[in-house]
């Protein structure tokens, strides 16, 4: 099984600020920088710049609001990041569940009770 990875889309929510970023947005609806700098530990400047790498991304999509922009999270793009997320955790789950096969295989033929009897 071949899992296309976006290495960008994860990179950019990579970041546990982006992350908290999506979870505001998604909870109020949308948000400008300054609305969103109040409720983060960092500063508008550091916002407008998540923000910007979040909207390369397709995650998030901007609007005018007067001075300044209106970002609303991309349901879709989140959708297709999920499933791609999920895609993955099945892709590693499958070659876990390999391991183990091979593991326990190993450990059968290497256990005391599975091994010739020496008779004298």
């Amino acid at each position: 099984m071949t899992v296309v990875v976006d290495d960008e889309l994860w990179s950019a929510v990579g970041d546990p600020t982006r992350r908290r970023m999506l979870d505001l947005l998604l909870a109020d609806g949308s948000g400008t920088a300054t609305s969103l700098s109040e409720r983060l530990p960092v500063t508008r400047q550091a916002v407008a710049k998540h923000l910007a790498v979040l909207d390369r991304v397709g995650l998030v999509h901007a609007t005018a609001a007067g001075r300044e922009k209106q970002f609303r999270v991309d349901q879709v793009r989140l959708a297709r990041a999920v499933a791609q997320l999920a895609e993955v955790g099945a892709a590693w789950d499958a070659r876990l569940q390999r391991i183990r096969r091979i593991a326990e295989t190993i450990a059968r033929s290497s256990s005391p009770s599975s091994s010739p009897s020496l008779e004298r």
